[in-house]
Order: structure tokens, then C-alpha cells, then sequence
């Protein structure tokens, strides 16, 4: 049977290379990459052979641990896309468990990246061919950490499996992905002096040496250097790693078998009184109830959570970006002082589309007769709900870490201006024009098909139009943080909160009139782009 699964992922790849040449091209691009990428590895290992047993260790301890890593993480990162040995599917067959598991197993090496693993893996004997006992040592190190690669990745993936038939789950994990990449900048600025740093590497390694992730590449040094009871001692916790891991996938893929997932459940109503959730919590009008449903889609529908999660991120890449620069000043002194007004025109602006993201669904509030001033006061109350306080908090965060408030108030009153004065240009916006979205249950990160000419010009047109509603607070914050007087900081807090709240109000009070007499072709717009 074990051999029967390996011929089984051998024939699918082929009929998948047969059916598609771009396939079959992309293979060989990345045969090429990979072996490319062994030989170098390979090739530094061998270099490792003459280097001491300290620095080879930590060399290693490090790279294997993060191989070890990468292959726990890459099933969330591509949960339900390779799906051709999917446990689920062996449900109606009396296969032995124990040979499903090894046949799984071995399958998982089929490919590029499996096979790249296990000759780098082998290719760590190399630097440990000083010896009979570091060299029995890597032989069996090597094993234990492919053994852990593949079991690992393989629990990992049985465990999301069920999630993956999810489409929340799916496009949570995609959001989930954009965090390494808007902060990969920062992070490397950041971590390029700690990796020049010999001291906190060896530290580093020190740690990972008692854990599952470096044990079995950490045993040849000592056996290198006569620590055999510290070798065994670290090969044991990489063998016992990797039969807790067996024996966690062999759980999973137990009940996968007994119960294969059904791609959703049944869920009882929960929250509020009589299972309403957030529509209890707002006032019974119209405008209550349209807050309510987009709150709702604001937790639920990922298209908006792709713009959520750069929020608490915006932050952290001003400051970086702030360290870089020269001049002192403190985190005050750069685009880090900035974040509040930032985080307010990110999620003003964000629901400038927002009846292009309801799509066909805006024929419900035609046909229930919804007055466009409650729709456009619901939309934009749900916003502020949780805008306003995340604006507040993220604004006192610099000052908070200089320890510095002078100037609080005046970027406060910008923000704050920034927020209210976005959120009512675009309620009128989004009451004027339907722009290309990504259609609903698609992923957000979608290029949406449409016209896209008018959607830029619409955005662009947008933002430009924002930052001239918002030049009196722009203009008394810059007199506040040139001048340092109080008067100025203060004028911007009131201004922003005085001049935002009747922009908001205007803005809700035209986009709703702009409804009233557009709605129908609003939604023929829509029914085009979808």
C-alpha cells in the first residue's frame, strides 16, 4: 500500500504536467532553482568541514531550524490547494492506519522541495566527517530532522484541512500572509545588526540547541567533541519530537478517516437577546440596523480586514522608517509622529467603495425603501465605532514612547479632522460612483475586472479633494510643531473636531440625497461591474 500512494502522487503529477506545459515549465524552473540553491548549500557545508566545532554548530543549528520552521508553516501558508492525497478521500477504504501514515509521509517528499530538503539534509554529513562518532551522529541527526520535516508539515496540514474548507479561513490566512510582507522592510532593518552580531547569533543557537527544532542538528558537535551522553541526550529529544508529532498526525488523520470534513457546520445563534448579536446592540431605526450590518460585514468579510490589518502595522513601519533617519530628534522627529493622521485617512477612505463591496446585495436596500441619509449616517457610525478610538490610541503612541505631549493635541486635532472630514467625502463617494471591487466570497487580493480608468481616477481624485478638507488642521499643525506654541496645537483640536464633525454631517447629508435620486442607476452601475 505504501508503495501503491507513492505511484499514486507520482501519477498525478505527471497527468498534471500532461495537461498543462506551463506547469510542466514552471516545474523545471524550479528543478533548476532548487538544485542551484543545494549545490550552494552543499557546497558551504563542505566549507563548514575545516571551520571549529562551535562555529560549525551554530551555522547549522540555525539554518536547520529554520528549515524545520518553514516546513511547519508552509501548509498554513497553502492550506487546500494540493489536495490530491487528501486524507478525507481514503475514508471508504479499510487501509491500516500505520501504512497510510508511512505512504503520506514519503508521498510529501515527492517534489521539488522535498527532495531539495533531503540532500541538503544529507549534505550536513559532510561537515561532520571528521570522526566516526560526529559522522554516526549527522547520519542520524539528518534522518530525525527529514523525519520531523515531513511529519511535522504533514500534522500541520491535517489540522488545517478542515479550516481549509473554509473560505474564511482561507482568505484569514491570506491576510494573515500580508503581515510578513508590509513589515519585511522594518523587520530587516531592524534585524541587520543583530545578524551582525557573532554574540547573539551563538546565543540564539544556544536556545535552539534543547529544542525539537535544533537538537538533531546540534548532536554531531558534541560527539565531535566527546560529548557523547550530551549527543544522545539531544538526538533522544529530536526522536521524541518526532514521535509526539506521529502520534498527534496519526490522531488527526484518525478522525479524518471517521469523520471527513463536511465543509461547514451547522452553528447555533449566539449573542444578544434572542440571537440578533450586534443588531441588538443598536438603536431600532434604520440607520441602527445599517450600522449593525456593516459592522458585521467589517468583522466578517476579509475584503474589509485586508485594509484592517495594515492598521496596527502602519506604526511599526514609520518608526521604522523614523530610526533610519539622521538628525536625532527622537521618535518624534520623523513619518513615526505621523501614524494617528495616517491610520485616520486609511480608514476614512476606506469605506469610499463601500456600496461597490455590497454589490448585487444593494438591491435589498432599494426594495426596503432605506432613506440614503440613514444609509449613509449607518455606514459611517459603524466606521467611527471603532475608527475613532483606534485613532486615538494610535495618535498617543509616539508621544507616549517620547515621553513628549506638547504637541499632542495639534496632531490629535489633524487626525481627528482627517477621520471625520474623510468619512463624509466618502459617503459621498461611494453614493456617486461603483468602482471595480473584488466581487463578494472572492479573495481580497483579487484583481478586479472593470474600469479600472475611472476607479483611479476616482481614488486619486478622492484623496487629493481630502487633503484640501483637511488643510486648516494641516496648516495649524505644521504652525504647532515649527513654533511650539500651545495655541496653535489646541486651534488644530478644535478645528479638526469642530470643521470634521460638520463635513461628516454634510457629507452624510449630500451622499444621501446623491442615493435618493441615483439609487436605480447606482445599482446598474453595480450590476455592470459585477
Amino acid at each position: 500500500m505504501v508503495a501503491h500512494l507513492i505511484s499514486l502522487k507520482l501519477l498525478l503529477l505527471a497527468n498534471g504536467l500532461r495537461r498543462n506545459v506551463w506547469q510542466a515549465v514552471g516545474l523545471g524552473i524550479a528543478t533548476l532553482y532548487g538544485f542551484g540553491l543545494v549545490t550552494a548549500c552543499a557546497v558551504g557545508l563542505a566549507a563548514l568541514r575545516f571551520a571549529d566545532a562551535a562555529t560549525a554548530e551554530t551555522a547549522l543549528v540555525l539554518g536547520g531550524s529554520a528549515l524545520v520552521a518553514v516546513w511547519a508553516l508552509a501548509p498554513i501558508a497553502v492550506a487546500g490547494v494540493d489536495l490530491t492525497l487528501d486524507p478525507a478521500r481514503f475514508a471508504p477504504y479499510p487501509i491500516p492506519r500505520g501504512q497510510l501514515l508511512a505512504g503520506h509521509a514519503l508521498a510529501a517528499l515527492i517534489g521539488v522541495p522535498g527532495l531539495c530538503t533531503a540532500l541538503v539534509l544529507a549534505a550536513t554529513t559532510l561537515t561532520w566527517t571528521r570522526g566516526l562518532a560526529p559522522f554516526a551522529a549527522s547520519v542520524a541527526g539528518a534522518a530525525l530532522a527529514l523525519g520531523l520535516c515531513v511529519v511535522v508539515s504533514r500534522l500541520v496540514a491535517s489540522l488545517a484541512s478542515e479550516l481549509a474548507a473554509s473560505r474564511r479561513f482561507r482568505d484569514g490566512s491570506s491576510l494573515v500572509l500580508l503581515v510578513p510582507l508590509v513589515l519585511l522592510a522594518p523587520l530587516v532593518s531592524l534585524a541587520l545588526p543583530a545578524l551582525s552580531d557573532v554574540a547573539a547569533l551563538g546565543g540564539a543557537a544556544e536556545v535552539l540547541v534543547w529544542t525539537p527544532l535544533g537538537a538533531a542538528f546540534s548532536a554531531p558537535a558534541d560527539a565531535a567533541q566527546g560529548l557523547g551522553a550530551t549527543a544522545a541526550a539531544k538526538l533522544a529529544i529530536a526522536a521524541a519530537s518526532l514521535a509526539l508529532a506521529a502520534w498527534a498526525w496519526s490522531g488527526t488523520l484518525g478522525r479524518a478517516l471517521v469523520r471527513p470534513s463536511s465543509g461547514g457546520r451547522a452553528r447555533a445563534a449566539r449573542g444578544g437577546r434572542d440571537g440578533l448579536g450586534l443588531f441588538a446592540l443598536v438603536p431600532a431605526t434604520a440607520a441602527g440596523a445599517v450600522a449593525a450590518r456593516s459592522l458585521v460585514y467589517w468583522v466578517r468579510d476579509p475584503r474589509y480586514g485586508g485594509g484592517l490589518i495594515v492598521v496596527p502595522l502602519l506604526p511599526v513601519v514609520l518608526y521604522a522608517a523614523s530610526l533610519g533617519q539622521d538628525g536625532g530628534g527622537g521618535p518624534l522627529a520623523g513619518p513615526f509622529a505621523l501614524s494617528g493622521p495616517l491610520v485616520a485617512f486609511v480608514l476614512a477612505w476606506s469605506i469610499s467603495a463601500d456600496v461597490s463591496y455590497d454589490s448585487t446585495a444593494f438591491a435589498g436596500h432599494l426594495a426596503a425603501g432605506v432613506r440614503g441619509r440613514d444609509d449613509r449616517w449607518g455606514r459611517a457610525l459603524a466606521l467611527l465605532a471603532f475608527g475613532l478610538p483606534v485613532t486615538l490610541v494610535v495618535t498617543a503612541v509616539p508621544f507616549a514612547v517620547a515621553g513628549e505631549w506638547a504637541t499632542f493635541p495639534a496632531v490629535l486635532g489633524l487626525a481627528v479632522g482627517v477621520l471625520l472630514s474623510g468619512t463624509g467625502l466618502s459617503s459621498v463617494v461611494s453614493a456617486r460612483y461603483a468602482v471595480a471591487v473584488p466581487l463578494p466570497g472572492e479573495s481580497p487580493f483579487k484583481k478586479p475586472a472593470g474600469n479600472m480608468g475611472l476607479t483611479m481616477a476616482v481614488q486619486c481624485g478622492g484623496m487629493v479633494l481630502l487633503c484640501v478638507l483637511a488643510a486648516p488642521e494641516v496648516a495649524l499643525t505644521v504652525l504647532a510643531l515649527a513654533t511650539g506654541e500651545p495655541a496653535y496645537g489646541w486651534a488644530s483640536l478644535a478645528v479638526g473636531t469642530v470643521l470634521g464633525a460638520a463635513l461628516l454631517a454634510g457629507g452624510a447629508a449630500l451622499g444621501g440625497r446623491v442615493l435618493d435620486a441615483r439609487g436605480p442607476e447606482l445599482y446598474a452601475s453595480l450590476v455592470r461591474v459585477a
